[in-house]
């Protein structure tokens, strides 16, 4: 293996890369101080440059995600399919269904919850194109819904989670953002450069994660108004971070399997359990015919939608509030579930795996779409207002109203809570745990001191943010830090594409095309490049850590 990249003791903190981490955690720290102190100007900073980056620059995000979306139909179905993450003998880490529940419960967490009835209402009555709670405008609210949760989003998982795990596990490299650049920036990802795009996927990931932390304390609050008559307000939702946060420092200090595997695991349990009691007692049949039709209409209008910049209507905030949002929020996601990701497959060939991150997750999402926002919608149409009012009155009260029109209610909104308090502590700790691979120079075990420090730091801008505004700070926060990562994402994919080009089986099959037949019936295993059969990955070439310029 590559050596690591220098880590030394800072403080309390025993393993640490001093550039990474202290600047990621001056520049955060200032921000909750900002935060706090100045609430109101922060809001406005925030906002505001959430507005001039959506109306600026949200055509180019547009086209970006339509690219990823394009690479990964290639890398699945292309020449470079059968390269395997690892060496080419190496089998996976974790069975299919263990990898499918991490998969989901880090690429979702709360936000599926949270916006699985309330989005498909709001697009019913609030549609960007046509007349609103239509039949068409409830067609319409699902195609969009798929859309914001669909390939588009996990293309970009895919991608960034891919090259980490090919230049750690086929490579080497340190598992961090700055291994994916290496075919560009050569020798200088062990300098200022590389550390400057590990703070980026710091900052990506802290503000991406803190928006669902806010997201979930928000639906809490709510369900405990629905259950126990507790009112909403920003104390309440401070509060319930607070509690959460300290549960979830205890997950992440038993680690990847001991804590985070198990807490997974339950969630896609829990969650299961309550898709299944929505599916039996809402509409059955006409839920199975939303989810077949829904999955048609979004694939037969996928070039459409994905390609609508809403050109020919200026003054409508529809898009930058919505789908400009999502696009940033997935990308502001993507340094940590792509961490996340790559560190737990290992052993996958390339194929396997894009076909896995982008079908499995996303045909699970849009049958939670269809149970919960579909009997919303069956609802709505027949007539009852009431669903429709409370997700105008609040996108945390959705869920909860849904819940209100089925036998034991309270029964199923408190079994609801319990649920978003588990992915809430998922969220919480999946994050912190790749922040600190991220600040720990890429050590796939990092101290657990850190751990709990970057778990605590989470749950402190979460509060900060909800202070600063509510919603609207999230959303700004998660927009704000998507689009900087953006750039990276792009040579990230150009990075990939460059090294696959000369991966050793790559380089193998084009000299078969090259020999006789008589060559290549001859051929012998121990002609294959080492790296191929179960020797030792051969890395880049690169200086000692020792002699590395200090950054």
């Amino acid at each position: 293996m590559h050596d690591k990249m220098p880590q030394e003791r800072l403080f309390f903190f025993p393993k640490v890369h001093r550039a990474v981490f202290l600047t990621s955690a001056i520049v955060i720290l200032g921000f909750i101080i900002f935060g706090a102190l100045f609430s109101e100007e922060s809001s406005a900073l925030f906002t505001g440059m959430q507005s001039w980056l959506s109306d600026t620059l949200g055509w180019a995000l547009i086209l970006e995600i339509n690219l990823f979306l394009f690479a990964t139909v290639y890398l699945a179905f292309g020449p470079f399919g059968d390269i395997r993450l690892g060496r080419m003998t190496d089998k996976p880490d974790y069975g299919i269904i263990s990898w499918t529940a991490m998969l989901f419960s880090a690429g979702i967490g709360i936000g599926l919850i949270y916006w699985g009835v309330a989005e498909p209402l709001y697009h019913y009555f609030a549609p960007p194109i046509g007349t609103p709670e239509t039949q068409e405008a409830a067609r319409q609210a699902m195609t969009i819904s798929f859309m914001h949760w669909g390939f588009q989003g996990w293309s970009v998982y895919s991608i960034v989670a891919l090259s980490l795990a090919y230049f750690h596990f086929r490579k080497g490299l340190p598992l961090t953002i700055r291994s994916a650049l290496y075919p560009i920036l050569g020798e200088k990802i062990w300098g200022p450069w590389g550390s400057a795009v590990d703070i980026l996927a710091v900052f990506g990931t802290m503000f991406g994660i803190v928006t669902s932390l806010g997201l979930g304390a928000m639906q809490i609050n709510s369900g405990l108004g629905t259950v126990f008559g507790i009112g909403q307000s920003s104390t309440v939702q401070i509060l319930i971070i607070a509690c959460i946060t300290a549960v979830a420092t205890m997950s992440v200090m038993a680690g990847l399997d001991g804590g985070i595997k198990r807490l997974s695991n339950l969630n896609i349990g829990l969650s299961f359990v309550f898709l299944v009691l929505m599916l039996i007692a809402g509409p059955t049949i006409f839920i199975l015919d939303l989810y077949v039709q829904s999955y048609g209409d979004y694939l037969s209008s996928i070039v459409s939608w994905t390609f609508w910049t809403e050109a020919w209507q200026p003054n409508d905030d529809w898009q930058n509030a919505w789908t400009i949002f999502y696009w940033a929020w997935w990308i502001s996601w993507s340094p940590f579930v792509g961490v996340f990701i790559a560190r737990i497959s290992k052993g996958r060939t390339i194929r396997e795996f894009v076909l896995g991150v982008m079908l499995l997750p996303t045909s699970i999402m849009f049958f939670w779409f269809c149970t919960f926002g579909g009997t919303a919608l069956h609802i709505s149409l027949a007539g009852d207002p009431s669903l429709v009012e409370a997700t105008k009155n609040s996108y945390g009260d959705a869920m909860f109203a849904l819940l209100g029109h089925f036998p034991g209610s309270q029964i199923m909104s408190g079994f609801a809570i319990i649920l978003i308090v588990m992915w809430f502590v998922t969220s919480s700790d999946s994050g912190s745990f790749v922040i600190d691979m991220l600040t720990a120079g890429g050590d796939a075990d990092p101290p657990k001191v850190q751990r709990l420090f970057w778990a605590i730091t989470e749950g402190a801008v979460a509060s900060v943010l909800l202070l600063a505004g509510g919603l609207q700070a999230l959303q700004a926060a998660a927009v704000v830090a998507g689009f900087p990562f953006a750039i990276v994402c792009l040579f990230i994919l150009i990075g990939l594409i460059k090294a696959l080009r000369w991966d050793p089986l790559m380089v193998y099959r084009h000299n078969q095309r090259f020999r006789s037949d008589e060559e290549a019936d001859h051929a012998m295993p121990n002609e294959l490049p080492g790296d191929l059969y179960g020797a030792n990955p051969t890395p880049p070439p690169g200086p000692p850590a020792k002699t590395r310029p200090a950054e």
